[in-house]
């Protein structure tokens, strides 16, 4: 595999910082070769450790790894540079002992969108912006918007930085990227993944999944990643032992299945609900009923609360202290949210890389909030507008296996609340007429031609086996992804068979 990671290298040379610098990838592991020189020995001494062994992966900059491997685990942030984890992250570790290799950190939103207000306005963050990484950019136009916090995971699958990569989610980091950069992104059931050594936003709605250029891919990584860890209380109660989510990629999973379309989500997304509403026939065609509309019963109670701001605001700083206070060394002596604000706050005046952006509100916000009543009534709203009112009342009043919607139609904000499973795998591309969105200066465009967008799975908890079904049926039955390429700087040459032939 020695080989197949360092034609990941090299792609990743040509296009992050040189060429389009899509600013995907944060750092790379210094020891990869030669974590993939002792696989293969392994390989050869005692035979292969199953699918994983030796495959390059990516890892969000916010999936602890091990110190010693001389990786950071940051957020994005200088704040927690050079700082000591205890140990790998739970799901990393898994992947780590099934015998992938993790060639680097992806960049992402700094501190997962979690520091100020994003916008496109000056002084804003913008997505898929920290301050180690720099900016985000999509592959599919120049200077294009990635989407959301896992941005760096996402852009690296589209252009090919490596065989997977891991990102999380907590109100739709997973697939909202994925929907932009026309690859597959599985939002798991919370409690289904550990989040242990995941830096945190909210132990309510936070989840790592898989990010891949295919549904097979991303079940398998998901397969490995599963299972309960004592350090994660919520893993401890998943139902029974975890399939094995290989075996639902069944293109005909789709045949005698009753999808609902809820209506009410869909607004102000015409040319994505335009391929959407085609995209209907192809499922009818494999065998499912539509039944459209079916909406929820509470949707717009739904979209209107703001108890899930609350939550996350007070989540947000309980949570990251606890993280913070784990940590065995933390150079910059930051180990609590208000010691990163003071950090910021020193740092205003420095000579950060433009564009550097100050604001930290959400941190503010985040630090004066607390665990009160409202909190609890917040969280309890969230559960009954999600759950009881929300998803599984749509579920049980049209009889339904599963919700569709695009990925674009805020489908996000009901299985964050709820903390249930969202798949979005590719569904069509912004046409080339389409006109350039914001077209303000230094902006990053969030419409643009060949835009990539996505279509999303929605079930109750813990149905990812059947989603991962419909979602490779739909997959097998149009293969979307191959209908365009990124835009010709963004598309790395370095081939597998290249590096081959040269050792």
């Amino acid at each position: 595999m020695l080989s197949r990671s360092q034609a990941y290298l090299d792609r990743i040379e040509e296009v992050n910082l040189k060429g389009p610098a899509l600013h995907a990838v944060i750092e790379i592991n210094p020891i990869a070769i030669s974590q993939a020189v002792a696989l293969d020995d392994e390989r050869k001494d005692k035979g292969g450790r199953g699918p994983l062994h030796g495959i390059p992966l990516l890892l969000k900059d916010n999936f602890a790894t091990l110190h010693e491997e001389g990786m950071n685990t940051t957020a994005g942030s200088y704040a927690l540079l050079g700082s000591v984890v205890p140990r790998d992250a739970f799901a990393a570790a898994k992947l780590r002992e099934a015998g992938a290799i993790f060639i680097g950190k992806a960049n992402l939103s700094e501190w997962s969108g979690m520091r100020g207000k994003w916008g496109q306005l000056k002084g804003q963050v913008p997505n898929g912006f920290s301050e180690r990484g720099g900016q985000t950019l999509s592959p599919y136009y120049p200077n294009a918007h990635p989407s959301s916090s896992s941005s760096g995971s996402g852009v690296a699958m589209a252009v090919g930085l490596a065989a997977g990569s891991l990102g999380s989610e907590t109100h739709g980091s997973i697939v909202s990227p994925s929907s932009r950069n026309n690859i597959v992104g599985i939002k798991p059931t919370i409690g289904l993944v550990s989040r242990s050594g995941v830096i945190p936003i909210s132990s309510h709605q936070d989840t790592p999944g898989p990010m891949c250029r295919s549904v097979a891919d991303a079940a398998l990584l998901l397969n490995f990643m599963a299972g309960p860890d004592p350090r994660d209380e919520v893993t401890l109660h998943q139902p029974g032992i975890v399939p094995d989510y290989m075996r639902a990629l069944d293109k005909n999973a789709l045949k005698g299945v009753r999808l609902g379309v809820p209506r009410s989500f869909i607004t102000n997304i015409k040319i994505i609900e335009e391929v959407f509403n085609s995209s209907l026939d192809v499922f009818r065609a494999l065998g499912a009923e539509i039944v459209d509309p079916a909406d929820f019963p509470d949707a717009e109670e739904l979209l209107t609360s703001q108890a899930e701001k609350r939550v996350l605001d007070v989540d947000f700083k309980v949570d990251l202290n606890k993280y913070l206070s784990e940590l065995v060394d933390v150079p910059t002596g930051v180990k609590t949210l208000a010691a990163l604000i003071k950090f910021n706050e020193k740092r205003a005046d420095l000579d950060l890389p433009p564009p550097f952006y100050k604001d930290q509100s959400q941190f503010i916000q985040s630090e004066a909030a607390q665990v009160d009543d409202a909190y609890l009534a917040a969280l309890a709203e969230d559960f009954d507008l999600g759950r009881t009112r929300g998803i599984d009342a749509t579920l049980a009043q049209f009889n339904l296996d599963a919700i569709i919607l695009p990925t674009d139609a805020l489908v996000w904000k009901p299985t964050a609340i709820a903390g249930y499973p969202l798949i979005s795998v590719p569904l069509g591309f912004q046409p080339d007429d389409v006109e350039l969105l914001p077209a303000t200066p230094h902006s990053v465009y969030t419409q643009a031609p060949g835009l990539p967008f996505g279509i999303a799975f929605m079930g109750t908890a813990y149905s990812e086996f059947k989603l991962i079904g419909y979602a490779y049926a739909f997959e097998q039955a149009t293969h979307v992804r191959l209908q365009r390429k990124a835009f010709n700087d963004a598309i790395p040459r370095t081939q597998l068979t290249d590096v081959m032939s040269q050792l």
